[in-house]
């Protein structure tokens, strides 16, 4: 296996954890409070939001060339470190 696809493995495997987390944070949003049940389903649509963009980038990496990949990886770290900064923080205020 090339670094390419290590690295999108990688990603796909964190993609696949994270869209978990956000179906448990939208069961936990079902069983909240009326009011506090807008704000979940707000941050969770704002998550699935950035889930979307990283996968369509993970789709743009699979696409790319062996050499162009390099390139991409950079606008891939940033978006993973987003939506990452931005579950943990969803979760954090689920509790």
């Amino acid at each position: 296996m090339n670094k390419k696809e290590a690295y999108q493995k990688k990603l796909q495997a964190q993609l696949d954890q994270w869209s978990a987390e956000i179906d448990k944070l939208k069961a936990k949003a079902d069983h909240a409070e009326a009011d506090a049940q807008i704000e979940y389903y707000k941050q969770i649509e704002e998550l699935r939001t950035m889930q979307k963009s990283a996968n369509s980038k993970l789709t743009e990496l699979k696409e790319s060339s062996d050499g162009a990949w390099e390139e991409l990886k950079a606008g891939m770290d940033g978006a993973w470190n987003s939506l990452g900064n931005s579950l943990k923080l969803a979760t954090s205020r689920f509790k």
